[in-house]
């Protein structure tokens, strides 16, 4: 039987799956990164003889259970919002972004960000933060002392950047001019 404490191995399988390499579970991505919700079970299945049990009710709640919103499911799919780095480059829709998106990183990497600006590297979007904490908390992953730049995306989008919500939190870019982006805060 899966429970809460499991949910953070499943995620990590489905993550990997839906975002990474989903040829390793013989799984192919839609233009738009859905697979069938029936498909990434047996693919559970497989995995893990402990996940026997999981269905779709187990996915949606450990989709509800995660507090960063990774996974969505909707008409007997299931996709990875945002954080892919598969070849082929999904399809997003627009949409129009909170008027400064941030972005943490550490003192090193923020030198080169604010002379070249902000790209995807091994991931098909830039990912960015509606607000500080989260920012910060990536930046962490990269330094003690990581920098905080902000992101003015008026400017960014009358100079042709598209925007694209990842969800609640995370919004995407394919790339972000230097022009854009200001040193806001370093811890």
């Amino acid at each position: 039987m899966v429970d809460e404490k499991d949910f953070e191995k499943v995620s990590r399988v489905v993550s990997h799956a839906l975002r990474h390499e989903p040829w390793l579970y013989e799984l192919e991505l839609d233009e738009q990164g859905w697979v069938a919700v029936d498909n990434l079970i047996k693919v559970l299945h497989r995995e893990n003889s402990k996940w026997s049990d999981i269905t779709t009710d187990t996915l949606v709640d450990m989709i509800t259970a995660s507090d960063k919103k990774r996974h969505e499911i909707c008409d007997g799919k299931i996709r990875a919002l945002y954080g892919h780095s598969v070849p082929k480059k999904l399809l997003k829709q627009p949409a129009i972004p909170p008027i400064a998106l941030y972005h943490g990183t550490s003192p090193e990497l923020a030198r080169i960000i604010l002379k070249d600006g902000l790209l995807p590297m091994g991931r098909q979007y830039v990912h960015l933060s509606i607000d500080i904490d989260t920012a910060i908390q990536v930046g962490r992953r990269k330094s003690n002392k990581p920098v905080l730049l902000q992101i003015e995306t008026d400017g960014a989008m009358k100079n042709g950047t598209i925007f694209y919500r990842g969800n609640d939190i995370v919004w995407l870019a394919n790339h972000i001019s230097s022009e854009f982006i200001a040193s806001h805060v370093q811890e």
